[in-house]
């Protein structure tokens, strides 16, 4: 629980840094562009008393603050954007636009709430650095790029991220969700699902539409292949488990009377265990070199793993203790157990990588009423939520909300200062 000395200038704290926020929701960067973000945040970090480290794995910040000895705690928090063109009409909202990784221009947006998670970041390394006679130990603030390219976390890992700063006890995060604002949602064991994306190319052999017989016509065996990978998880999957197969990409040729050379598929999959994550990606593999095979194709698919999330695993044991914490500080009412969501996070690379427990929660980012009334009616659909062109989350309660939910986690795991003699 916060006490009263950690408490002290928290309304002020998040009245300035509300200021920060819309900053930076107006002006988002796109994953591993993010220069501008990286330098504000290095900026309102460095007052504080954090060693900062600027372009850790591309342009991720690190901040270190030592207060003696203890554990050390790593809180993160990631601030890429989307190519997504913002619909919120708010007088902050994002009209930036960049040049995506096609090399075409496109809008961008923080969509999914990145802006809110490092602004709730700079928040609890602000209250910690001024409360620094109530704990001890090491705390580690990392600011991840790319997030949603599924890379930050492996980059910032590979430049030696817990060689270079300091190898934490725990790793500790959060994310905004269409949630009613004030509430924090958590759940225990797998949080969220493993992600892995594949881009796949056929070869056929092109020719006139009107003499389909000299042709291998690719378009009808990326059709095929479509087909079949429905059946993965309908017939593959052990009913107990749960996956998700989409094709969200699927381009071929450039004339309606043309059967092309090529087709090009994108595909994307989640599951919720390392066998079943195994089972599909081979069955994928299998069906789409079969399919080819099968229409006779010149040569063999290229299939090429191009992104990968683990699954999200929140230690049912660290994750028992933060929550309690969480229950002293906002009261029970402000806690919802979630089930495990779908969407994919890169965060528990850090905690793999170090060997340590990761916990893992989710706080409310909409208008309260509102969003209670439509999970109390079913109209959960009717919220926006992450990713979305209207997903926005109300600066308040949500902002001083994420920034003591940080701060109450890492005060659960710092160690205590040595008692002072009489």
């Amino acid at each position: 629980m916060i006490d009263g000395t950690v408490r002290a200038g928290l309304d002020e704290l998040s009245a300035r840094l509300a200021g920060f926020y819309r900053d930076l929701h107006q002006h988002p960067e796109l994953s591993l562009q993010e220069h501008r973000t990286a330098q504000r945040v290095a900026e309102a970090l460095r007052p504080l008393g954090f060693e900062v480290t600027e372009q850790v794995g591309g342009t991720g910040v690190v901040g270190l603050l030592r207060n003696g000895d203890g554990p050390v705690v790593m809180l993160r928090a990631d601030f890429d954007a989307l190519p997504v063109e913002e619909q919120t009409g708010l007088p902050y909202a994002s009209t930036v636009r960049a040049v995506g990784a096609d090399g075409g221009e496109v809008p961008v947006m923080h969509a999914c709430g990145h802006d809110m998670h490092a602004t709730c970041l700079l928040g609890a390394a602000a209250l910690l650095s001024r409360a620094s006679g109530t704990w001890s130990g090491t705390l580690l603030v990392v600011f991840q790029p790319a997030e949603e390219l599924a890379r930050g976390a492996r980059d910032m890992v590979g430049d030696g991220l817990f060689q270079r700063f300091a190898r934490p006890d725990i790793v500790l995060g959060q994310h905004v969700s269409p949630l009613p604002a004030g509430l924090i949602g958590h759940a225990s064991g797998p949080v969220m699902a493993a992600a892995d994306s594949a881009e796949v190319v056929l070869y056929g052999r092109g020719g006139h539409g009107s003499r389909p017989e000299s042709t291998i016509d690719p378009v009808l065996m990326a059709a095929n292949v479509v087909t079949r990978l429905q059946g993965i998880v309908a017939r593959e999957v052990p009913p107990a488990e749960t996956a998700v197969v989409t094709v969200g990409r699927l381009q071929a040729g450039t004339k309606d009377n043309i059967i092309p050379d090529t087709a090009e598929m994108g595909i994307n999959i989640r599951t919720y265990s390392q066998p079943t994550r195994e089972l599909v990606r081979t069955a994928i593999e299998r069906i789409v070199g079969s399919e080819a095979a099968a229409s006779a194709a010149p040569r063999p698919p290229d299939l090429t793993w191009t992104m990968s999330a683990p699954l999200l695993v929140s230690d049912p044991a660290a994750t028992q203790t933060t929550v309690a914490a969480f229950a002293d500080h906002f009261g029970e009412q402000c806690l919802l157990p979630m089930p495990v969501v779908s969407a994919s996070e890169d965060v528990g690379v850090f905690g793999e990588a170090a060997g340590v427990p990761t916990v893992f929660w989710f706080w409310g980012g909409l208008e309260h009423q509102t969003a209670l009334s439509a999970l109390r009616d079913g109209r959960i659909d009717s919220l926006p939520g992450n990713h979305s062109p209207h997903f926005a989350p109300v600066i308040e309660p949500t902002l001083s909300t994420g920034i003591q939910a940080l701060t109450v986690a890492a005060l659960t795991w710092l160690g205590k200062p040595p008692a002072r003699r009489p």
